[in-house]
């Protein structure tokens, strides 16, 4: 509603119900990514890997996420929503099964690729499908559902993979606990895959299609009979002056849309957010805690992580998205600075560097870790919504990329002080752009948000 009350015709059960399986695709997405960290080390023991092959076999999934959303968008616009994600849950579970019986590396890096596909669709499919569905009024926290599966999904596979390390001694983990823990992905897939044919096709593409019985029949169900035709008309209007080309996304008004979504989603990954999700132990290592109190202080930041993404679940349709990320990158930059700083003046081996590192993981989880999800699925053009998302999210899979490829050697080069300060630096850019650029978009319905590009152009 425009005024951002709730209809009592809303049908918010069906809402949240369609949102959450969605957002199923999000713990898929933490589940496949952090899989590999309990498993990687009896893998190189198993196959005897070099550096580089335990790199490439790491990495396997990543790139496959790079290819997964590179496609997914023009497969999505072209055939719908609900089945491409549908095939990303087949591409999961076919990568738990490749990824727990190869005989060799290779068998193993294909497997891992093809999962990666099916993360790349669903990081670029669940949110947009939510936005999609979602009444204005609490889109944002909607969307933020997908960026809490993630967070609980890397938590569920740290405990399922000590549960299954527990299971056998070491001989056992390195001949069979990798393998229980990379096809543990298969319960959830299967899970993610029956639950899909529960939730309808997104009624925004139906109409797209010409499909207008069909959209109108799921956004009365989600809206009410009135507002379910008033939002048809709103969208079947503003299809109408769309033309459905990539020139257009570049057009005055809708190229800055694009800039917004390109410059969100390479941020929210060279501030350095999964340089300490990924690389934690090894920093508190590092400066001279023991390796259990390394781990130990990792769960510690996956909690965090966990608590703030719901304190951005709950502001994220009051306070909005801009609000929002003018404060919490704002947190970063002083945490980033502290973080440079324990390590300049050697103060790290005190709990000093803990607080800071906890403190920006509070300020990412409650802004910058969710909101990019959310604007990158609000701000473009419905005809070409899925290749737009595509473009910004490949970019944000290339900085992982680049995240997980330079950091070890930015620390063991530039030292910890300057690599944080680096990261600081960067988001010292972002809250500027923030600042200039980005235009709040809550309460707003996605046909609203298109057309204030287009007044501002």
């Amino acid at each position: 509603m425009k005024d951002g009350t709730i209809s009592p015709t809303e049908n918010m059960k069906f809402v949240y119900l369609i949102s959450m399986v969605a957002a199923i695709g999000g713990l898929l997405f933490g589940y496949d990514t952090a899989v590999i960290s309990g498993a990687i080390g009896n893998l190189q023991t198993k196959f005897s890997l070099s550096a580089e092959a335990m790199g490439g076999a790491a990495s396997a999934a990543i790139w496959g996420c790079v290819f997964g959303v590179m496609f997914a968008g023009y497969i999505s616009d072209r055939f719908g929503r609900k089945r491409v994600l549908l095939a990303s849950a087949v591409l999961f579970a076919l990568s738990a099964i490749g990824s727990a019986i190869p005989t060799n590396i290779g068998q193993f890096v294909a497997a891992r690729f093809i999962g990666g596909l099916g993360v790349g669709m669903a990081s670029m499919l669940s949110p947009l499908y939510i936005s999609e569905i979602a009444p204005a009024h609490n889109r944002g926290m909607l969307v933020t559902l997908y960026q809490l599966a993630i967070v609980l999904g890397i938590n569920l596979i740290y405990f399922v993979n000590l549960l299954i390390a527990g299971m056998g001694d070491e001989m056992w983990n390195v001949e069979m606990g990798w393998r229980y823990m990379l096809g543990s992905e298969i319960i959830p897939s299967l899970l993610f895959f029956l639950l899909l044919f529960l939730v309808p096709e997104s009624p925004r593409w139906l109409a797209k299609q010409g499909r207008d019985d069909e959209a109108l029949a799921i956004l009365s169900k989600i809206n009410g009979d009135a507002r379910g035709l008033e939002v048809l008309e709103e969208v079947k209007d503003t299809l109408q002056e769309e033309k459905g080309t990539i020139q257009e996304l570049f057009a005055p008004g809708l190229r800055l849309a694009m800039l917004v979504g390109v410059v969100l989603a390479v941020f929210s990954q060279i501030t350095g957010i999964n340089a300490i999700i990924y690389y934690a132990p090894e920093i508190f290592k590092s400066v001279g805690f023991g390796a259990e109190s390394a781990l130990l202080q990792t769960v510690i930041i996956g909690l965090t992580n966990t608590v703030f993404t719901f304190v951005a679940i709950w502001l994220m349709d009051r306070a909005g998205r801009r609000m929002l990320l003018l404060y919490g990158v704002t947190g970063m930059i002083i945490c980033l600075a502290g973080m440079g700083a324990s390590f300049y003046f050697e103060l790290s081996s005190g709990p000093l560097l803990l607080i800071f590192i906890l403190g920006f993981i509070a300020s990412f989880a409650s802004s910058l870790g969710p909101i990019p999800w959310v604007l990158i699925a609000e701000i473009f053009p419905t005809k070409n919504r899925g290749t737009a998302m595509s473009f910004s999210i490949v970019m944000l899979w290339l900085g992982v990329v680049a995240i997980t490829q330079f950091f070890p050697i930015m620390l063991e080069q530039l030292g910890g002080a300057f690599t944080f300060w680096i990261f600081m630096v960067n988001a010292i850019i972002l809250v500027v752009f923030v600042w200039k650029f980005v235009p709040e978009t809550k309460q707003k319905t996605l046909e609203e948000i298109e057309q204030s590009w287009k007044e501002r152009s």
